[in-house]
């Protein structure tokens, strides 16, 4: 007799600055998922038994090498830092940013591109260091991504 073994999908979520720590608790409880909300300084905890939060330290990047160091392959990490999505996507794991853009394995390298692009346009003052707006659209986009990762993943 064969035997499958079942796990939860887990979701590490590069917290600081993320805008939808609440949509992946709400997708996650919908899962069966394990989340883990890591930063730097510390977030509120939460109440939902299967959300994890760990204050990695105030170290620069801590939180990302606290997330890049535990990752495993098909884990689901949400992040717009495009260094730490490079190094999660290395190990094999599903990254996605916070307005559902998944960062792929053929994707990562224009967008590392990009992030150099931007920071020595910003460094020339060629541009300003002001993000997108984050809206209802940009939400909804995440919230289909994520669900969609969590059916593969699950």
């Amino acid at each position: 007799m064969l035997h499958f073994m079942t796990t939860r999908p887990t979701i590490y979520v590069d917290a600081d600055a993320c805008p939808v720590k609440d949509e992946v608790v709400k997708v996650a409880l919908r899962h069966g998922a394990s989340v883990w909300m890591v930063s730097g300084q510390g977030l509120r905890p939460w109440r939902e038994p299967n959300v994890q939060c760990v204050t990695a330290g105030s170290k620069f990047d801590a939180a990302d090498d606290w997330i890049a160091e535990r990752v495993q392959p098909h884990e689901v990490v949400i992040t717009a830092d495009i260094l730490l999505a490079g190094r999660c996507v290395e190990k094999d794991a599903r990254v996605l940013n916070h307005t559902g853009q998944p960062f792929t394995k053929e994707s990562i390298g224009g967008a590392l591109a990009m992030r150099e692009l931007n920071q020595y346009l910003r460094e020339a003052g060629e541009i300003s260091g002001h993000n997108a707006s984050f809206g209802a659209k940009q939400r909804s986009a995440f919230l289909q991504a994520l669900e969609a990762v969590l059916r593969e993943v699950g």
